[in-house]
């Protein structure tokens, strides 16, 4: 990845690469969409926590 994009682009980048992973494992077998679903979910937070940490209040 390039070291001159923000941490909000790097999120988003991570999360397109992670969607297109989970659409992947999403067609293999059940154990795949289970991971997939619970990886989609925690990976593409790190976007949330990201904008809540960036407008909290010290």
């Amino acid at each position: 990845m390039n070291a001159e994009l923000g941490v909000k682009e790097r999120a988003f980048q991570f999360s397109v690469r992670l969607v297109r992973l989970c659409l992947f494992l999403d067609k293999q077998n059940r154990v795949s969409r289970t991971l997939a679903s619970q990886l989609l979910r925690s990976g593409t937070s790190v976007g949330a926590n990201i904008e809540e940490a960036q407008a909290g209040h010290s």
